[in-house]
């Protein structure tokens, strides 16, 4: 089983569910690989942050380190919109399996689909995924 280092890198998203009323979203995502989770920053909408991008096309381009020791694994994306005068607002999630990274190490920018809890379609997320795996020590094998 892959034992090493994955790096998630949220790069973009287009199309998402806009449910804000007065306002346009601050998204921003929780990368979950088994047990541990990671907060991204928030695109905002404020003029400073344009560069950054948010609103229904958000700009992340932020990296996220997890270790992977063994068992079975895939990354949850949610993608959630910050509201300042109410609960944030789910926007919607993605899996995303890993064998494929593990099997060749990397996995450039893709799309993958966003989804509400009943599976309808919410959006699109560009994320990339690198696998380092750990090296084995086999240094006891030598030793006389």
């Amino acid at each position: 089983m892959a034992r090493g280092t994955l790096e998630v890198l949220l790069v973009n998203a287009e199309d998402l569910s806009d449910n804000d009323v007065f306002c346009k979203m601050n998204p921003y995502c929780i990368v979950k690989c088994r047990n541990e989770e990671k907060r991204s920053s928030t695109a905002s909408n404020l003029l400073e942050d344009i560069v950054a991008g948010g609103g229904t096309e958000p700009v992340w381009n932020e990296a996220f380190i997890f270790d992977i020791s063994e068992g079975d694994y895939d990354v949850n994306i949610r993608i959630i919109d910050q509201d300042k005068f109410s609960s944030d607002d789910f926007v919607g999630e993605v899996n995303i399996p890993l064998e494929a990274v593990f099997e060749n190490g990397i996995i450039p920018p893709s799309q993958y689909r966003v989804v509400l809890m009943d599976k309808t379609y919410s959006g699109q997320i560009k994320v990339a995924l690198k696998f380092t795996p750990k090296a084995v020590d086999v240094s006891h094998l030598y030793r006389l």
